[in-house]
């Protein structure tokens, strides 16, 4: 099926220019208009009937591509696609539910459908594929989650670097000097999953400028997976007094492991996690937790979004937004001085 990608690519304009061409814009000048008119009959393209009938005007949808992972934590995923869908309500428009599994493939076909006047992404790789292509259609798109080649789309993340280098001091400052990292399992720093990979690399830069020895271990959540993961810490590092989890699903199993270990919170240990309030402050001692609004998340990329559809409509570039949300340290019952342990 021809695309307006390759209708754009065979005139030397970009997909916006073509568009504006199909849609009557007078902005275009008249040697653009009759490249991109020859272009469309050489190629045989045919805009979706849909499209056409909405031409100079919104569909008042936007897609929200949304990952159904048994490796995501759902409750934070549903948080945010929540205040998605209020947020765009709010302003006038409805969510179109794609799941991420689809790949680069499912945002291809609702780009070029004309379905949703923009794109929301979630769970964003470092080197997201379906990046590439939401330029090629000239989609306006947000993302949730903070790529390494933003240009073209605008983003809002939780500031993770900061968050893995709060976790870093708060230990420090309470005088623990060996560290283990539970993190995700290696699937997710596999496919360079941004929120995993950045909070690693803030807190191993933090820990080497607070002299703190460190060791990360990937964990899929599992109580067994958990067991070996804290099995070979302490085989390394006997002496470790310090954790810090980012793995909702190795919280309970950690802290039960340590207790029937004869390493009770805060006692023995200091455990530090990256998660949700709420699911610090239901954990037995209530954990110290490093966090951030997850409806912000939502709230502020269907805003992005729609200031990007404004700015397209009036014929001028859309502003790139980079927005880091920042975390918050909450000291709780879970950690203590090192010399406690």
């Amino acid at each position: 099926m021809v695309t307006i990608a390759d209708v754009a690519r065979r005139a030397g304009v970009s997909p916006s220019t073509v568009s504006y061409v199909l849609n009557g814009r007078t902005s275009v000048s008249e040697v653009t208009r009759r490249r991109v008119e020859r272009s469309v009959a050489e190629l045989g393209y045919h805009p979706n009937a849909g499209a056409k009938a909405l031409a100079g005007r919104r569909s008042r949808i936007i897609a929200l591509v949304m990952p159904l992972r048994t490796d995501m934590y759902v409750p934070v995923m549903m948080e945010i696609a929540l205040s998605v869908t209020t947020t765009a309500r709010r302003r006038g428009y409805d969510v179109l539910l794609i799941t991420s599994e689809e790949g680069p493939e499912g945002v291809r076909r609702v780009a070029a459908s004309g379905l949703a006047d923009g794109v929301i992404l979630m769970d964003v790789e470092l080197d997201d594929p379906r990046i590439p292509v939401l330029r090629e259609q000239g989609t306006q798109a947000a993302l949730i989650g903070l790529p390494d080649d933003a240009r073209q789309l605008s983003c809002v993340d939780h500031d993770f670097a900061t968050a893995g280098a709060l976790c870093a001091d708060h230990l420090a400052d309470l005088g623990h000097r060996a560290i283990a990292f539970i993190g995700y399992g290696f699937r997710i720093y596999e496919r360079h999953a941004g929120y995993a990979e950045r909070t690693l690399a803030g807190f191993a830069e933090r820990a080497a400028e607070r002299g703190l020895s460190f060791l990360h271990r990937p964990c899929e959540g599992t109580y067994e997976s958990t067991a070996q993961a804290l099995d070979r810490i302490f085989a390394e590092r006997p002496r470790t007094t310090g954790f810090v989890v980012q793995n909702e699903g190795a919280i309970g199993p950690l802290l039960s492991l340590l207790r029937t270990g004869g390493r009770p919170v805060p006692e023995g240990v200091s455990v530090v996690a990256l998660c949700p309030e709420q699911l610090a402050e239901q954990q037995t001692p209530a954990l110290t937790s490093v966090s951030g609004p997850a409806t912000e998340l939502g709230r502020v990329a269907v805003e992005q979004v729609l200031r990007r559809l404004d700015a397209a409509s009036q014929d001028t570039a859309p502003e790139d937004e980079r927005v880091l949300l920042a975390p918050t340290l909450t000291v709780r019952q879970s950690s203590g001085p090192a010399e406690l342990s």
